[in-house]
């Protein structure tokens, strides 16, 4: 049985858990589904990591979220600004704002202009965990 049997089976994945795991992306793409289980309209914390790039080029990275897994609707639950380094970089979504939401997909566009090879190329992943550990962790 894979996550996604036990998620639909009705039991809970134990966040943190990686939306994407470290990824060579060479063009745009989105990542698999995930189920929120028990975190269903909680707040969570998405880390995003870039850990590969070459100059002149750029990464757009959103959070859309589903009700089934099939509909991801027409726009994302949130979006990170716009990306050209390498780096960690953190932020929040609130749940509660969408409570119909049992699914959570990463999606990318990527771009590159100027001199030499026109594919861009990018290591990242995207790490979700839910708020209320992450703050009761940094209060300890």
């Amino acid at each position: 049985m894979n996550m996604g049997d036990v998620c639909r089976a009705g039991k809970a994945p134990m966040f943190p858990e990686f939306l994407l795991p470290e990824t060579t992306v060479r063009e745009a793409g989105a990542g698999p589904e995930i189920s929120l289980g028990n975190q269903q309209g909680e707040a969570l914390i998405l880390t995003l990591g870039i850990t590969r790039i070459i100059e002149q080029e750029s990464l757009d990275l959103s959070i859309w979220g589903s009700a089934d897994g099939s509909d991801w609707g027409v726009r994302p639950l949130m979006s990170f600004p716009q990306k050209f380094y390498c780096g960690t970089y953190q932020m929040s979504v609130d749940l509660a704002q969408h409570p119909d939401v049992k699914y959570l997909r990463a999606k990318w566009q990527v771009n590159r202009w100027g001199k030499g090879d026109s594919k861009p190329l990018f290591g990242i992943y995207l790490f979700v965990q839910a708020m209320e550990r992450e703050m009761a962790a940094a209060g300890d």
